[in-house]
């Protein structure tokens, strides 16, 4: 609809491919004035026309087109726009030469990563127009099958028409799409692509945000047309992947790359596809070690040894690109496995020409099939099914309007910000909900556990060894607070190193945190707990007497004492837990302890409970104190040598992380302390700068060499050499860059397996190598 805002021409449209269309027509001299519910007028050359609107038949994801029928001067005419292959179906005979040229434009569009559409049109006579008109509307009235009935009665209109041209939209990629995507895969979560757009469109798209590499050792293109086919072409690529992965071509490159430390070299162990040839000037590195490799790799360098290689071993992989109509067949029941085998043994996944309702079917098999929990992400009305279908949504609200978002559980305004909602506030949520769990589990064993061991001193009477009035708020003043602060601030590594050592995601992904392991060893931690914090006590004041001859073995005596060293004990078990200090957490876990003693003193004094006197009496014992430090010393200090040991001989990557991090604050606060002058501080200039961060050459080499559009291979061949031949010469450009960067900041560094930004292989230190540039 055309909107005259000041004296300009705006228009809202369904989706922006259209007010691109019509923007680029405005601007060529055709321009769309009016609009009404039966009228079009539109400008051409400053002559205006108007047409009749006689009918609409609407796009759906069936029919993958749309058109309209108008009448002027008393000719009827329908215009239709789709894709291509839609559209080249429905054409008239004697157009074999346009359609073959107007296919090499397609092509060639499709190769620079166009969005592209057919546009065609067809003359009707009165006559079959008024019988049709008549039939659509019977079949637009009817009560049963009315989709099927109208899609029966479009196809009759929809034929034998004549080619018009092509279209072709420039489908910009968002900023920072190929750093998120490589630091996802860095992390260890798997990638599809479900799009709309064609094969070739599609294979650029999946180049530019780094989905696929030269370094891949081969892409598989799906596109049969019948069961067999797609079968063939499965079983075919499975064959494949078997037989590299059993004896891996090729020769073992070894490139020393220097780490950001300066002294140690990390060794990364490329597979040269290509005999005698160099390796690919750039690399993404997938650190297939286990964690525990990985940190052990670390270790030997740490120790000071003279030459500590780790050997990582790339796993270049394969990918896979699947048309629309060989997907059905994949999601049939008879090659779904085979689909998933071959899919799950690929780096990158891309399904083009898909409906939304593959979109579906695709994540729908996946939860079912991989027991995997799915995220899908989506701008479109077309992506809602996938939104809905995934056990995560996630919505980006730009130009293509506001149900992808409205259908989502999350909603971003840029791609990009996805690497911070799951490498960031996801990873957190996940650190804090286990960590919660964990505490939670050990602090009622070790409460409840209290009454199973006093039950075989009072002849399992049912008698507690608490207050009754302690037992009813234990887990709702005393100990709920301090849990809540750490579930809610907890922390273990900054934002800014969640997002700079990807792996960090890599534990949530295996459930590291928190498992049947995990939960075995907290019951097992409250059962030791517990027997600590009874039978301590119990022996300390059996029989005992004070020196003013009061008799101090009673049973509320007793309990008082206990229920004192459990509050210090989960006190100082969630302070131990607690990585990320806030006020807030002071507050809540040192109040809990003040909250104590005060509602003690409160329920006991002044309401009259029936432990009056009982705790004030026990803590003007020196007994009292003893066994309380004794106690909480045999309760902590196993569990505080435990954690050492572990950090110390067996640190992982958080570990590592919050070692560099706690190490860079306290360079931060020695650097402060040194105070510059008054002439100093104004002499300095400012850091800021007008220039980006990075600095690049172009992509005219790139553009003007034609290799981002060439063609894939469709029959099998194997080995493919996908890398440069050139040398590797980008590795020592990127060591001037690492030593000029390094001229500004501290000397010693702490350089960590799975960092985003550590090395050369790096996803996130894209190469000058043009060839095998990161878009």
């Amino acid at each position: 609809m055309p909107e005259d805002k000041n004296g300009r021409l705006e228009y809202q449209a369904q989706s922006p491919d259209e007010s691109a269309l019509v923007s680029a027509a405005r601007n060529f001299g055709f321009v769309f004035k009016h609009r009404t519910p039966n009228t079009i007028t539109i400008e051409i050359k400053g002559k205006i026309e108007e047409y009749e609107l006689l009918s609409i038949l609407d796009f759906n994801n069936v029919r993958k087109r749309m058109s309209v029928i108008v009448r002027r001067n008393n000719k009827i005419l329908l215009l239709c726009k789709g894709a291509d292959n839609v559209i080249y179906d429905r054409l008239g005979p004697d157009q074999i030469e346009l359609k073959a040229r107007t296919q090499e434009h397609l092509n060639k569009f499709a190769g620079e990563g166009l969005r592209t559409l057919v546009l065609a049109e067809r003359y009707l006579d009165d006559e079959f127009f008024s019988g049709w008109r008549q039939r659509q509307q019977e079949a637009a009235l009817s009560m049963d099958g009315r989709e099927d009935k109208l899609g029966a009665i479009y196809e009759e209109i929809e034929c034998d028409m004549m080619l018009v041209g092509v279209t072709a939209i420039e489908d910009k990629l968002q900023d920072g799409v190929p750093q998120t995507i490589a630091n996802l895969q860095m992390a260890g979560i798997k990638i599809w692509v479900l799009t709309g757009d064609k094969q070739e469109t599609a294979i650029n798209i999946g180049y530019s945000c780094q989905l696929l590499t030269d370094e891949l050792v081969d892409v598989f293109v799906v596109d049969g047309v019948t069961l067999d086919e797609v079968e063939q072409q499965l079983r075919k690529f499975k064959e494949s992947i078997k037989i590299i992965n059993t004896f891996h071509p090729g020769g073992v490159y070894h490139n020393n790359i220097a780490t950001a430390n300066g002294g140690n070299s990390s060794t990364v162990t490329i597979e040269n596809l290509r005999h005698n040839a160099a390796p690919p000037a750039i690399s993404v590195v997938t650190f297939s070690a286990e964690c525990d490799q990985i940190f052990d790799g670390g270790e030997k360098g740490a120790t000071g040894a003279s030459t500590t290689a780790t050997d990582i071993e790339e796993n270049t992989g394969f990918a896979i690109v699947i048309n629309g109509h060989s997907l059905v067949h994949c999601l049939s029941p008879e090659l779904e496995d085979r689909f998933l085998d071959v899919a799950s043994n690929c780096k990158a996944v891309i399904c083009c020409r898909v409906t939304p309702l593959q979109k579906a079917m695709v994540i729908e098999l996946i939860k079912r099939a991989k027991n995997a929990v799915t995220l899908a992400i989506g701008d479109g009305a077309n992506d809602v099914s996938m939104i809905k279908a995934a056990h995560i949504g996630v919505g980006i609200s730009g130009q293509e309007g506001m149900q992808a978002v409205l259908a989502s559980d999350y909603s971003i305004a840029q791609f990009r910000y996805l690497e911070r909602l799951l490498l960031v506030h996801g990873r957190w949520s996940y650190y804090r909900m286990c960590k919660f769990l964990r505490y939670f589990f050990y602090k009622n064993f070790a409460f409840t556990l209290c009454h199973f061991w006093f039950a075989f001193f009072c002849g399992f009477s049912a008698q507690t060894v608490f207050d009754p009035m302690f037992i009813s708020v234990y887990n709702l003043f005393y100990t709920s607070l301090p849990v809540l602060a750490l579930g809610v601030f907890e922390q273990d590594v900054s934002d800014k190193n969640s997002l700079e050592y990807p792996k960090l995601y890599t534990p949530g992904l295996t459930n590291a945190l928190f498992n049947t392991t995990e939960f075995i060893r907290s019951v097992l931690h409250g059962i030791f707990s517990s027997l600590v914090l009874f039978l301590i006590p119990y022996g300390t004041y059996k029989d005992g007497v004070s020196p003013e001859g009061y008799v101090l073995s009673d049973h509320m005596l007793l309990g008082s004492v206990v229920a004192t060293i459990l509050i210090i004990d989960n006190t100082a078990q969630i302070a131990l837990d607690t990585s990320y200090w806030t006020v807030f957490n002071h507050i809540m876990v040192w109040g809990s302890v003040v909250t104590y003693f005060v509602l003690d003193y409160f329920y006991n004094y002044v309401i009259g409970g029936p432990y009056v006197g009982s705790l004030t009496q026990a803590m003007k014992e020196p007994t009292f104190w003893f066994t309380t430090l004794i106690s909480v010393l045999m309760l902590m200090v196993p569990v505080m040598a435990f954690r050492f040991y572990f950090v110390d001989v067996y640190p992982s990557l958080s570990d590592k992380v919050r070692l560099k991090q706690r190490m860079a604050q306290i360079r931060s606060r020695q650097s402060t302390d040194v105070l510059r002058t008054p002439s100093a501080r104004r002499a300095r200039r400012s850091l800021r700068s007008g220039y980006a961060f990075a600095h690049q050459e172009g992509f005219g080499r790139l553009i003007t060499s034609g290799k981002i559009m060439r063609k894939l291979p469709q029959d099998f061949a194997f080995p493919l050499g996908l890398g440069s031949s050139r040398k590797q010469h980008s590795i020592n450009h990127q060591d001037s860059l690492n030593h000029s960067n390094n001229s500004h900041k501290h000397q010693q560094q702490v350089h960590l397996p799975g960092s985003s930004n550590g090395g050369d292989a790096s996803p996130r230190a894209p190469c000058q190598d043009l060839d095998t540039i990161n878009l």
